[in-house]
């Protein structure tokens, strides 16, 4: 194992933010730390890369304590990074890799981060797409043995985000361990080795993304627009939600479920079918209910 979480606890005043977390991570995985907003994610990835300090519980990095080797064998993509705007892209990587013994080559860094062609813009000139992959760059000048990228497509387009997905397998491709937080559970799906779902301070479901779907759904979900039913959705449908527009029906039985939506009457025009995901099992296992 590369790195052991054991017992982690993390309490501020009355609040137990992080509550006996406990997992291990293989070299050469990525990892997906998910969960609701509050859930404790951040804080438990605070106290790994050494940020925070836990009120209890161990972290160990190649079957010993932390010390000044993991400071600089990972490397860390933040959620939110200021950039100094009269640096070029060139500047910015070449001014971080002076702060570090162990260095990549900044021309094959910028070619696998997709930033040749930018090297010399500046950095307030450049896309969200681009700040994200500069981004990470930064997080790889040291050539880390453990990455951790915190929630690293937010606010990119579906172009950009799948570009940055190829980045990533590239990465890992190269043998490197990744720790990943994210709120896309389709993110997830694509990239993790492993996932473990957190709410309210726990891990409350852990394995690879198949087996967790395996675990806690059944069945399909049969997807049609709420205006397609002339009565109650309750006379054709056991177990459904209504979502943006949509009614989604959890069925085991596909055949016997579209057999009582057309004796029902209902309009099945718009009818789409879909396999359960990461993200069924994630609302399964947190609820639907909308969280600060």
């Amino acid at each position: 194992m590369l790195l052991e979480v054991s017992h982690l606890i993390k309490r501020y005043k009355d609040l137990l933010a992080v509550d006996r977390v406990a997992f291990a991570i293989d070299r050469g995985t990525c990892f997906g730390l998910l969960g609701p907003n509050g859930a404790g994610k951040t804080t438990t990835i605070e106290m790994i890369e050494g940020i925070i300090a836990p009120t209890a519980g161990e972290i160990r990095y190649k079957d010993a304590p932390r010390g000044a080797a993991f400071r600089e064998e990972i490397g860390i993509q933040f959620q939110q990074t200021g950039l100094l705007a009269f640096l070029t892209v060139f500047e910015t990587l070449q001014t971080l890799q002076g702060l570090y013994r162990r260095r990549r080559d900044l021309t094959a860094l910028l070619e696998q981060c997709g930033l040749g062609d930018i090297r010399d813009q500046m950095n307030d000139k450049i896309s969200g797409g681009q700040r994200q992959r500069l981004l990470l760059a930064l997080a790889l000048i040291n050539d880390p043995e453990l990455l951790f990228l915190d929630e690293p497509s937010t606010g990119l387009d579906p172009q950009a985000r799948r570009n940055l997905w190829d980045i990533i397998r590239d990465i890992k491709a190269q043998g490197k361990t990744i720790i990943l937080t994210t709120h896309y559970m389709e993110e997830a799906q694509a990239l993790c080795d492993h996932v473990a779902i957190m709410d309210h301070g726990r891990i409350i479901a852990r394995g690879t993304p198949l087996d967790l779907i395996r675990q806690h759904c059944e069945g399909i979900t049969i997807v049609l627009p709420e205006d397609g039913f002339d009565g109650p959705v309750e006379d054709v449908a056991a177990q459904f939600h209504r979502v943006n527009g949509n009614v989604e029906i959890q069925t085991t039985d596909t055949h016997g479920c579209l057999r009582r939506l057309m004796a029902g009457g209902v309009d099945i025009t718009g009818l789409t079918v879909r396999s359960p995901n990461l993200e069924d099992v994630f609302l399964n296992l947190t609820g639907r209910k909308l969280r600060a």
